[in-house]
């Protein structure tokens, strides 16, 4: 969703890591951040560091405001954009085996589909659906889809469901935010419900059974599941929290209502960010994924060829893939997501052999960036 791209940390939060890391060195940084980001907004968090033998499980605040239980290091959660690092590795996938090119036009596969308002599905191809510079609208960013999904109008609407023809449809019902032939980037959450679309028309299956087929089940993440409709959140599992401001992960008052959105149908998500896991899962995945035991050479390499984004030297854009550079000079990949009550991210050093992952449950006031910068640039 939406939220599964943000500022990289301030250069006050990069100082505090510094100092926090001074303070106490280790992974007793990433725990002060951790706990900091808790202070000032969501009521818990879980993060998995690894690094070769080194394993930490950090936790911060509560996982359940009623009955106070603690968070738990395998814990599942909604992952929100992470997703799209899922999608755009079977696409690429379906490219090493000859059944789809990223070179293809929309049209080619979802003839007429993308039409309307000044978008053309024969000018966009497959790979700026992946990297976000086809110019297609946002649904996400439409007024009445975020006061029906992230305000309060959410209470009346959770268990509704959403297609991907409807989404589009309402995609399509604005401008394009710009023309695909200009080279510019903006991050659309309608991208990956069409190439989830595609995939379809390549496979003859869904998304969601091509990633368990070609990823879940090969690696093991047996606490990853793609839950379509189903509104619930296999345990162990903590609540979910929302302000339900009309933004997702925007700032509210800390004295205002907050809502247990625990309960969701994420169809409202789809290929965008369905997606439920834990952290050891997402380690795992990313680990392997920078590896390069999921890809051929070319399609990592392709999936690593990133896009600059406007005012943000120091982030740039792949396929499906965020790279980040620290405070520190220390170069991350991968990605984070929100999604009703759940912020998360996991970002891994080149080649996978420092990976972290971190999820909070409450989507306002969220600083991820914070723990961040003091796992990796703390010491």
């Amino acid at each position: 969703m939406t939220a599964g791209f943000t500022l990289p940390a301030s250069a006050a939060d990069a100082h505090d890591a510094r100092q926090a890391s001074a303070a106490h060195g280790g992974h007793q940084a990433t725990q002060a951040a951790l706990e900091g980001v808790v202070q000032g907004g969501p009521p818990g968090a879980i993060a998995l560091a690894e690094r070769g033998h080194d394993v930490w499980a950090g936790r911060a605040g509560t996982a359940d405001l009623a009955t106070g239980r603690q968070p738990r290091s395998d814990d599942r959660f909604r992952v929100g954009s992470i997703t799209k690092t899922f999608v755009a590795t079977v696409m690429l996938q379906l490219e090493a085996e000859g059944k789809l090119s990223l070179d293809d036009t929309v049209d080619h596969w979802l003839p007429g589909l993308v039409r309307g308002n000044g978008h053309d599905g024969g000018k966009i191809r497959l790979r700026q659906l992946l990297n976000h510079t086809s110019g297609i609208y946002s649904y996400t960013d439409d007024e009445d889809f975020k006061r029906q999904e992230f305000g309060t109008g959410f209470l009346r609407h959770r268990y509704d469901t959403w297609t991907p023809e409807q989404i589009v449809r309402l995609a399509m019902t604005h401008q394009p935010s710009f023309d695909p032939d200009s080279k510019k980037w903006g991050y659309s959450d309608t991208n990956y419900i069409l190439a989830g679309m595609v995939i379809r028309k390549a496979t003859g299956h869904s998304y969601a059974h091509e990633i368990e087929r070609r990823i879940l089940r090969p690696l093991h993440m047996d606490s990853t599941t793609l839950p379509g409709t189903r509104a619930r959140v296999p345990g162990p599992s903590g609540r979910s929290y929302s302000k339900l401001t009309g933004e997702l992960a925007g700032p509210a008052e800390p004295d205002s209502v907050t809502y247990d959105v625990t309960e969701l149908n994420p169809s409202l998500a789809g290929a965008a960010g369905e997606i439920i896991s834990n952290t050891p899962d997402l380690n795992r995945f990313y680990r392997v994924l920078l590896s390069g035991r999921l890809l051929p050479k070319r399609q990592l390499e392709e999936m690593t060829t990133t896009e600059p984004i406007k005012g943000m030297p120091t982030v740039s854009y792949g396929l499906g893939l965020m790279k980040i550079k620290l405070s520190c000079g220390v170069d991350v990949w991968g990605h984070n997501g929100g999604i009703q009550g759940s912020i998360s991210q996991t970002v891994a050093t080149t080649g996978g052999g420092h990976v972290l992952s971190l999820n909070f449950n409450g989507d306002w006031n969220v600083h991820e960036q914070r723990v961040v910068e003091a796992e990796f640039c703390g010491a």
